[in-house]
């Protein structure tokens, strides 16, 4: 029996998404030739891979094990297409999400490099703060800060972002510049929120027994890295963000470093994947060139004091 690759990677872009419909618009197919794709492997199985219906597709027990497989036998491939090519004959589409400034200012601005490494290369980049769904929006890898938070994730730990504190100019002729922590109980902090929840406002800084949190008048609560940083350069208080990212802005003197002695706590960054064991090597080659691009902004603990 001889397994049609591509309609191996069609099954497995619609049982990660379980949608027929979203998966023809990812793989840039019509819906009806993905459907055809899917029953031709069906028939050459002799097995159903998906229950369908009209709110939900699922795969079925059998649908279950190939996927397994699939994942395996498609990373394979591609490492078998490319194993006879020179390192610049990568090729193939990676699907890859990054937080909003660290594309911005970071990646993107990089990005040439790699495509003049790996001129086949594809490439599709989201950026947004928003915590994506990985497998169901069918990306390869993702970069995040803070907690990985998906145990069905690969993660590859990077190190952490070194922090500092920023008001805007304007803001400190209004207000004064701090010079103690205890300075705070005259000041506004920006507060971030990804839930625009009730919790209390705080400034967190070092101390010899760890960190810990200064309570902070807030006016306002945002819940996107781009309107924190907006609201800070409008002078609406101090915020607390990654060092990586703010040179434009502090070189151009739209905010000033605050209380450098007073940093939070690095931020722990990894990139995750959804290769599970088998990554194809486009994707690696794709990690390792990120991992080298944020490299010289981490530091290698990750770890808080205690």
């Amino acid at each position: 029996m001889k397994l049609d690759l591509e309609a191996l990677r069609t099954f497995v872009k619609v049982a990660e998404l379980a949608s027929f419909t979203r998966a023809a618009e990812q793989l840039g197919l019509a819906k009806a030739r993905v459907s055809l794709r899917v029953k031709q492997l069906e028939g050459e199985l002799g097995a159903r891979l998906f229950q369908r219906s009209t709110r939900s597709v699922r795969l079925t027990g059998e649908g279950e094990q190939l996927l397994v497989r699939a994942h395996r036998l498609l990373a394979e491939a591609d490492d078998v297409s490319t194993l006879f090519h020179s390192a610049r004959s990568i090729r193939g589409r990676v699907r890859i999400d990054f937080p909003v400034t660290l594309a911005r200012e970071l990646i993107i601005p990089r990005l040439p490099e790699l495509i003049a490494r790996h001129p086949e290369l594809e490439l599709t980049v989201s950026a947004t703060d928003r915590r994506v769904d990985a497998f169901r929006e069918g990306f390869d890898c993702v970069l995040r800060g803070g907690g990985t938070g998906d145990p069905n994730l690969v993660g590859r730990p990077l190190g952490a972002l070194r922090m500092m504190n920023c008001a805007s100019p304007g803001y400190l002729r209004s207000h004064g510049t701090p010079r103690r922590v205890e300075d705070l109980d005259r000041h506004f902090i920006v507060h971030y929120s990804s839930t625009l929840g009730p919790e209390t406002p705080s400034f967190e800084y070092p101390t010899r027994a760890g960190y810990r949190e200064w309570p902070m008048r807030s006016l306002l609560t945002v819940n996107s890295v781009e309107a924190y940083h907006a609201a800070c350069v409008a002078g609406l208080g101090i915020i607390q963000v990654p060092r990586a990212g703010m040179h434009a802005r502090l070189a151009a003197g739209t905010l000033v470093e605050v209380l450098p002695e007073f940093p939070c706590a690095p931020m722990p960054v990894s990139l995750l994947h959804t290769h599970g064991r088998n990554v194809p090597r486009r994707v690696r080659v794709v990690m390792n060139w990120i991992a080298e691009v944020m490299g010289p902004y981490l530091e290698a603990d990750a770890g808080r004091p205690s």
